[in-house]
């Protein structure tokens, strides 16, 4: 451009001189108005779901939202609006290798339980007691009260099994809950086996326990509740969220729902 202003040659000739193609020299980008919807898709969800990475927003773009565009596009804008997140890399132990777990072939084979602990805002402790589907990764129920005994839990899975069905077998760990009498009066009478896992093997539980890391990542460590009134309102919206809206890496980015549709 200096040359041929300069100079007063013509642009055949200034790019002969510079060895460049006169289609190089006249070629302009163009901005399309799709980069400014991806940039404002990436906002949004970069602002309402503050854990997720570049894959899961991708996912969600492609898997729920239908968008065709390329991954090396988006992620190029993703990394211009520096949304990527800083991944700090951890010393890890050596431990042996568990056993793999057994994938269920259809859904209602086993479902996992679990219990978490967290605080309101008073200091007051409160328990959310969690079920899912093994087949598809589903969460079931996140049932949220000051105190959880048996009782509540075989009446939370009395809930579950009238609109989803009867499992074969329930997965859990040995906490007082679940190696009490009620609970395997319960079991007994519902025809359903109950699946302890080794004492301070968690991973032999590690469905449940991805659950419980990502309800705990994105949901409970993220708000600070006053009352709990307030977990239970909110747990029922992220659960929705999970099973409807969020991509399960373990699915192959689909979310619990389409996996089952998959299948129906």
């Amino acid at each position: 451009m200096h040359a041929i202003k300069s100079r007063s040659i013509s642009i055949r000739r200034a790019c002969r001189l510079f060895v460049i193609s006169e289609s190089c020299y006249r070629h302009q980008s163009k901005l399309t108005d799709e980069n400014a919807v991806i940039a404002d898709w990436l906002l949004r969800l970069a602002y309402a779901n503050k854990t997720w990475e570049f894959g899961l927003c991708f996912l969600f773009l492609r898997n729920l939202k239908g968008f065709s565009w390329n991954h090396k596009r988006v992620y190029r804008i993703y990394r211009l609006l520096e949304l990527n997140l800083r991944i700090r890399p951890k010393r890890r132990l050596r431990r042996a290798v568990p056993a793999a777990l057994s994938v269920p072939l259809s859904q209602n084979e086993v479902w996992s339980m679990d219990f978490m602990h967290d605080t309101l805002q008073s200091g007051r402790s409160y328990r959310v007691f969690n079920v899912i589907d093994d087949f598809n990764r589903e969460g079931l129920v996140a049932e949220v009260d000051l105190s959880l005994p048996a009782e509540r839990v075989t009446c939370a899975l009395d809930r579950i099994i009238e609109w989803r069905g009867k499992p074969k077998a329930l997965r859990c760990d040995n906490g007082p809950e679940y190696i009490s009498h009620k609970l395997k009066s319960w079991a007994a009478s519902k025809q359903i086996d109950l699946l302890y896992i080794q004492p301070g093997q968690p991973q032999q539980n590690a469905y449940i326990e991805r659950f419980n890391r990502t309800m705990r990542y994105e949901f409970l460590s993220q708000h600070l509740f006053k009352t709990i009134e307030e977990v239970q309102d909110w747990s029922t919206k992220w659960l929705w969220q999970y099973n409807h809206q969020r991509p399960h890496m373990g699915l192959n980015g689909l979310t619990p729902t389409q996996k089952l549709k998959m299948v129906a």
